[in-house]
């Protein structure tokens, strides 16, 4: 299947490491040029080394912390300058702190707010302009606690749920425009986040890291974690040509763990 990727122009938001760098990975190998943005200049002059290497699409990079609206502002127009258009957007962010309810005052829930939820609103209404010239496509990642909440992520539950109905909502509008717009939900993928997630289960649990990820594992039907690189092959088939009817849409990269219809 050709994936008429080759040439298109993608924000990919937190792609310094985790699911984000996976993601620009595989558009950079479809001849996509990518623009990555993260807090950590650092590791994003790595990933953009790492990437160039791919001799694929052209790749660069802007700083941004997507919770700060000038800086959002900044990005866009950073992307749009230097590819002189953008027809790809992929939200994404780092997953608040784990815990219960009783556990998060209003910082915490005003925190994960402006990160999990309101920053894929501001970085859409600065997209939109530019997405609507020619059609697009938005992809904004969420988790799999869209359809089931997760215990013990009482904030991740909570804002991710708003980000489907954000783009139930978006599809529905933005559709004359022809931009395409689905959510996208990882299950247990192995990076960082699930590490720390393992670890915080391990110490409630009176177990070790180790015992807690076996114990999680033993949920999932295909009976291991997904690869970074499996959940970004879905990410990119969706925002591609290959995709040119679904809409609206929440998809779930989780081994088969959710036993819902």
């Amino acid at each position: 299947m050709q994936l008429g990727l080759q040439g298109k122009n993608a924000l990919i938001v937190a792609s310094s490491q985790g699911l984000g760098k996976a993601i620009a990975e595989q558009f950079v190998k479809e001849g996509t040029n990518v623009m990555l943005a993260s807090r950590n200049v650092e590791q994003l002059k790595a990933v953009q080394s790492e990437l160039e290497k791919l001799n694929g699409g052209k790749v660069f990079w802007v700083r941004c912390d997507i919770t700060d609206p000038e800086e959002v502002k900044n990005m866009v127009k950073q992307t749009v300058d230097a590819f002189g258009g953008l027809d790809i957007l992929i939200n994404n962010a780092g997953g608040p702190p784990a815990g219960g309810f009783e556990d998060m005052d209003d910082e915490a829930w005003q925190k994960s707010f402006e990160l999990n939820l309101l920053s894929y609103i501001r970085i859409i209404r600065e997209a939109l302009p530019h997405l609507k010239k020619a059609g697009g496509r938005i992809i904004n990642v969420a988790s799999s606690s869209i359809r089931e909440p997760i215990p013990g992520l009482i904030l991740s539950n909570t804002f991710r749920m708003g980000i489907a109905g954000l783009s139930k909502t978006l599809a529905d509008e933005l559709a004359p425009y022809e931009i395409l717009v689905n959510t996208i939900a990882p299950g247990r993928i192995a990076t960082e986040r699930i590490k720390q997630l393992d670890e915080s289960n391990a110490d409630k649990q009176g177990i070790t890291p180790e015992q807690a990820a076996s114990l999680a594992r033993e949920s999932i039907p295909l009976g291991r974690d997904g690869r970074p690189e499996e959940f970004a092959k879905v990410v990119v088939f969706l925002a591609s040509e290959g995709n040119t009817y679904m809409t609206g849409s929440s998809f779930f990269v989780d081994g088969g763990k959710l036993r819902s219809v």
